[in-house]
């Protein structure tokens, strides 16, 4: 295993992580004789990471295992019988590509034993592809031309997210008890190729970008950007990531009205794992009073 950073070596950036020649045994091939008696397999996999935050802090949990990594391509060769190499590193690669640190990721199988009939050195498939993490993001305002803060928002966060859906504009009471005009609220769902440190730099710089600051805890804000959810919540590699401020899925995500009403908006098939389960968002607004999130059709 290597790894490298970027041309001047420095943090943050990405991380490019090589695990070469993992080898197993597999049965994989066209001919019946492949599929009975198997042959090895060795794989070389790279995949690149937002490690910032996990050399800060010196934590296996914010990056990804190499080791987890291993296992599971060893898994992928031995199980099944496959008729086509493509087929084996195309599975290995979404495995990779589905981990939530991973932003982009290259496979090799190599099949040095192939039936070629011919004197050779080795037979091998290479593909590579991005992450496409599932993300949920919620924004608020409350000052200034709440709309049109929220809307520069979605087209700047498009630069780097994939929006497959969003909800209509909701106008939410504040909470936390500091007074302060009413929220207007949406929530937007879709796809990333960032890490969830990553993404969440990118949405703190823009709300930099909208004049918000920190100084009175819920008090109001220009713009508020809320990652709620990175991956897929039935995925375990999605849950319980912590890294200082950052928790996912958000923690008060199943409390708060203002949140779920509008995702159900965006997504009617919306779910988020919560106390170890996984509930429709539906199910969790049953539970809730949502009688302060107002929908509304002109936003002034």
């Amino acid at each position: 295993m290597t790894a490298r950073t970027g041309a001047d070596g420095a943090m943050p950036g990405l991380t490019t992580i090589v695990l070469s020649g993992v080898r197993a045994r597999g049965h994989h091939g066209v001919l019946p004789s492949e599929k009975e008696a198997g042959q090895e397999f060795v794989v070389d996999v790279e995949y690149d990471v937002d490690a910032a935050a996990a050399a800060a802090a010196d934590d296996l949990a914010l990056t990804v295992s190499y080791a987890d990594v291993a296992a599971e391509v060893v898994q992928r060769v031995q199980d099944g019988a496959l008729d086509l190499v493509e087929t084996l590193a195309a599975r290995i690669l979404a495995d990779v590509v589905r981990r939530p640190f991973v932003e982009r990721a290259r496979v090799t199988v190599h099949k040095p034993q192939a039936p070629v009939g011919v004197p050779f050195g080795d037979v091998s498939v290479s593909l590579e592809a991005p992450g496409r993490h599932p993300v949920v993001i919620a924004l608020g305002s409350n000052l200034g031309d709440r709309r049109a803060v929220l809307e520069d928002a979605i087209a700047r966060l498009s630069s780097f997210v994939t929006v497959t859906g969003r909800s209509a504009w909701f106008e939410t009471d504040p909470v936390g008890g500091v007074p302060q005009p009413d929220y207007l609220n949406a929530v937007v769902v879709g796809t990333t190729t960032l890490g969830p440190t990553h993404l969440m730099r990118r949405l703190h710089e823009i709300e930099a970008a909208a004049g918000r600051t920190r100084e009175v805890r819920w008090g109001a804000r220009t713009l508020d950007l809320d990652l709620v959810q990175h991956g897929h919540p039935d995925d375990p590699a999605s849950l319980a990531l912590l890294d200082g401020d950052l928790v996912l899925p958000h923690p008060r995500a199943h409390e708060r009205a203002f949140v779920l009403v509008p995702w159900l908006d965006a997504d009617p098939r919306a779910a988020l794992a919560t106390g170890g389960r996984t509930l429709s968002v539906r199910e969790l607004l049953e539970g809730l009073d949502a009688s302060a999130v107002r929908a509304l059709e002109d936003v002034p």
